[in-house]
């Protein structure tokens, strides 16, 4: 089977309900200078991974358990969000 070229980001926030003094630093003193509108900012941290995979499925597993295994985050205040879409560069 050839394998094709994922990439999958993975997103880490805070919870909901857990404070995000980052977020809110910027909702504060940038966004609330610009618009009203806006109504909540969470900053979080933004990973690319390019994996070769059979599938992706295969590709987001992959993932799911580098950021379990490995520790990128702290599930008990933390969420991961997990988006995965085939590699420009990909020729399948």
């Amino acid at each position: 089977m050839i394998k094709t070229l994922y990439n999958v980001e993975l997103i880490i926030i805070s919870k909901d309900g857990i404070r995000d003094p980052e977020g809110e630093t910027i909702q504060r003193y940038v966004v609330q200078k610009s618009t009203n509108n806006v109504r909540e900012t969470r900053a979080g941290k933004y990973l690319l991974f390019r994996i070769e995979s059979n599938s992706s499925e295969e590709a987001q597993e992959t993932v799911k358990r580098i950021a379990e295994e490995m520790r990128l985050f702290n599930p008990i205040v933390h969420k991961i969000i997990i988006r995965v879409s085939r590699s420009e560069g990909s020729s399948n």
